[in-house]
């Protein structure tokens, strides 16, 4: 009977034993109960704050556009110390590739996305998943036919492109033929530039006729091609209006392969060393150019605001110049064109 008793005391004390070691979890890697005996020896980790991820989808990244805006999205990123990625199809007429990387970019979700329509009305679906899931949304360059993104970065391109018509009507005195190679009739640039040259024609020019508008996708070699047949349909041609990039680039090399140096008057937009080698050998007269570094910053710079949930202003204008031979070397320009 005493041994019974006795082994009956030990199975109590090992069932005492194992149910204190059970108040642990079983696991020396649990960090102990505070109390006022150990409450100094209590320490909690750090916790490691996770950077604010902001996607950059662009219009491409052939031209070097699109090189000088990362640039100053990169900027933004270091300064205000977010984690960005930049990408945009390999060609602008990719509007569906465009719109699986808006896709991809919202299925990681980001902080906020900044996004160049390639077009102004296929992308709105896909802005509205964004708005549902609380991602605000920065456009840049292009905007698009909606009110979902909370800012928009961009150039006043029926402005600039008014200007360019000015400047073709300066240099061509005033009447005769011209045309204009457009890089899209589904973006917002390219209707702006391509119906601000345009309308600022028809409306303050009177003698000078608009015979031919072709889109050449922002392609170069695309470009050149339109132009050439447009030269060989009119041959009084006097000036022609690239609307990016691309279309200048297009224009300056059928001018070249056609012979036509010093007698059509070529104005282009944007820049890049194919623009600025013909400003300064007189194959182009000039150009508009953006602020691509500052497109890029600004948008990084609202779309952090956004994400902290700060007011940003519905229309961030970017700015623009008009270069030529006479002041490609000032400091204003060198500030905003690019190589």
């Amino acid at each position: 009977m005493k041994m019974k008793n006795g082994l009956l005391v030990m199975l109590l004390g090992c069932g005492m034993i194992l149910s204190a070691c059970g108040s642990n979890g079983g696991s020396g890697n649990t960090t102990p109960t505070a109390t006022p005996e150990n409450k100094g020896a209590v320490t909690e980790k750090p916790t490691i704050a996770k950077k604010m991820y902001i996607p950059i989808i662009s219009k491409g990244f052939q031209h070097q556009f699109w090189q000088a805006v990362k640039m100053g999205a990169e900027k933004a990123a270091t300064e205000f110390d977010v984690e960005i990625t930049f990408e945009g199809p390999e060609t602008e007429s990719q509007v569906d590739k465009q719109l699986e990387m808006l896709q991809v970019a919202l299925n990681k979700t980001p902080s906020a996305i900044g996004f160049a329509a390639l077009d102004s009305q296929a992308s709105i679906p896909y802005l509205q998943k964004a708005k549902d899931a609380g991602i605000p949304i920065v456009a840049f360059d292009s905007g698009v036919e909606s009110d979902i993104p909370v800012s928009l970065v961009t150039t006043d391109n029926i402005a600039a492109a008014a200007m360019a018509a000015d400047k073709m009507a300066e240099f061509i005195g005033g009447e005769g033929e011209v045309a204009v190679i457009g890089h899209d009739q589904t973006s917002r640039t390219g209707i702006d530039r391509s119906e601000g040259f345009m309308n600022r024609i028809k409306e303050k020019y009177p003698n000078i006729k608009i015979v031919d508008i072709q889109y050449g996708g922002g392609d170069h070699l695309k470009s050149t091609d339109l132009a050439k047949t447009i030269m060989q349909a009119y041959p009084k041609l006097k000036g022609f209006f690239g609307t990016n990039e691309g279309s200048a680039i297009g224009i300056i090399n059928a001018v070249t392969e056609m012979k036509a140096e010093g007698k059509i008057t070529v104005i282009g937009y944007d820049s890049g060393q194919a623009q600025i080698d013909a400003i300064n050998n007189g194959l182009m007269v000039g150009a508009i150019s953006q602020n691509p570094v500052g497109i890029g910053y600004e948008t990084v710079k609202a779309a952090v605001a956004a994400a902290k949930g700060e007011k940003v202003t519905p229309i961030i204008d970017s700015g623009f110049v008009w270069y030529d031979k006479s002041n490609i070397e000032s400091d204003e320009v060198k500030a905003v064109i690019y190589k």
